[in-house]
């Protein structure tokens, strides 16, 4: 059996904090983390995320949950430095599983080629 033409998969993530080769100064400590699932970061309950490695690690996360080639950096680099020169913290940044989802259910936008109904927004 074939996949509906409008599938398509993403990698769920976790984000960990691991110890650098300096202490941390930043909010965060070993072992924090949160995931990504789809498009939804979740926390743990009663644990906070600093802002600025947060704002630093999410221009990578859409890249991450998409197949990448092997031979990618993308693939094999998994560490992320915190942007605060003084801190010595990392994130580590896993694929855990993988979602399906449906084009038509996270877009208005029509796929090319497919038709869109009177009164349907493009």
């Amino acid at each position: 059996m074939t996949e509906p033409a409008d599938e398509f998969t993403l990698w769920d993530l976790r984000v960990e904090v691991i110890a650098g080769d300096r202490a941390m100064v930043c909010n965060h400590k070993e072992g924090d983390f949160f995931e990504l699932s789809g498009e939804n970061l979740i926390f743990p309950a009663g644990q906070s995320f600093p802002i600025y490695p947060l704002a630093a690690l999410l221009p990578l996360l859409p890249a991450k949950q998409r197949q990448t080639d092997p031979n990618d950096w993308m693939t094999t680099d998994t560490v992320i430095a915190c942007p605060d020169p003084n801190c010595g913290g990392r994130f580590r940044i896993v694929r855990t599983g993988r979602r399906t989802f449906r084009h038509g259910d996270v877009t208005r936008v029509p796929l090319p080629g497919v038709s869109v109904e009177p009164g349907e927004n493009p």
